[in-house]
């Protein structure tokens, strides 16, 4: 059996409707999983499973919209999910926002809340609610998709870099908690991927150019690479693999 086998589990995905979550939901069917599909709008879910039924069979993917924003919505994303499959193995959060671009000197009460609820208590949320069925288990994989932007500073998306460090803390703590009940947490920190948080720099030839020629590995990240760290956290070949950060951005931060 390989090492990347996932037949049988069930795995969420927040915010997997399109880009990074997408990805990973694909490759994670890909690879034998059951996976539901999630993020604000019913309809784009549907499409995305849809797509996931055709590839691997009816059944293998489920369409359940929640917003990250409501405690309630992602209880229901958790219920749903057990009514329909039975048990949830994996939790991916990767559904996340930044409603603001500025120095972090300006940005609103409102704004900084909304940056950390989206990003930090919701991830904390889902871990409470899917975490007690994994410890009992005895087995159970959390990956939440941080940012190398939490581990440095920036003048334009500071409260975003904020939530995304406190990400890195969350994956700790909580691997500390269930590590002797087998559950696995840790992160990803994705350096610049195509998907729309980084489309007004990849839309822009000589933006791109810039930020290529800064990278080791002289392009932009794909959706499907940071899909591949998730398969690998997710599965029997990351099963000694907790509390870490994995950093998958082509080589930037070195």
């Amino acid at each position: 059996m390989s090492l990347f086998d996932l037949t049988g589990k069930v795995a969420i995905v927040t915010g997997s409707s399109r880009g990074i979550g997408r990805a990973s939901a694909e490759a994670l069917a890909d690879q034998g999983a059951k996976v539901v599909i999630s993020s604000r709008n019913q309809d784009v879910c549907e499409e995305v499973a849809t797509a996931i039924n055709a590839k691997h069979g009816e059944g293998t993917a489920v369409a359940i919209a929640a917003s990250i924003s409501h405690k309630d919505a992602l209880q229901h994303l958790v219920d749903e999910t057990r009514r329909v499959f039975g048990r949830i193995d994996i939790l991916v959060c990767n559904a996340a926002s930044n409603p603001y671009y500025g120095p972090l000197a300006g940005i609103a009460d409102d704004q900084f809340r909304k940056i950390l609820d989206n990003n930090v208590l919701s991830n904390h949320w889902l871990i409470q609610m899917v975490a007690p069925e994994m410890c009992a288990r005895k087995d159970g994989a959390i990956v939440i998709i941080s940012s190398i932007g939490g581990l440095r500073g920036s003048p334009v998306i500071g409260a975003y870099n904020v939530s995304k460090a406190a990400d890195f803390q969350l994956a700790r703590n909580y691997a500390v908690e269930y590590g002797p009940d087998n559950v696995r947490v840790n992160c990803i920190a994705p350096g610049l991927i195509k998907t729309d948080f980084a489309r007004a720099l990849w839309e822009n030839p000589e933006a791109e150019a810039r930020v290529n020629k800064q990278t080791p590995l002289r392009r932009l990240g794909e959706p499907e690479d940071i899909a591949g760290g998730v398969v690998f956290l997710a599965s029997a070949a990351g099963r000694y693999t907790t509390g870490q950060a994995l950093v998958i951005d082509g080589g930037v931060t070195i």
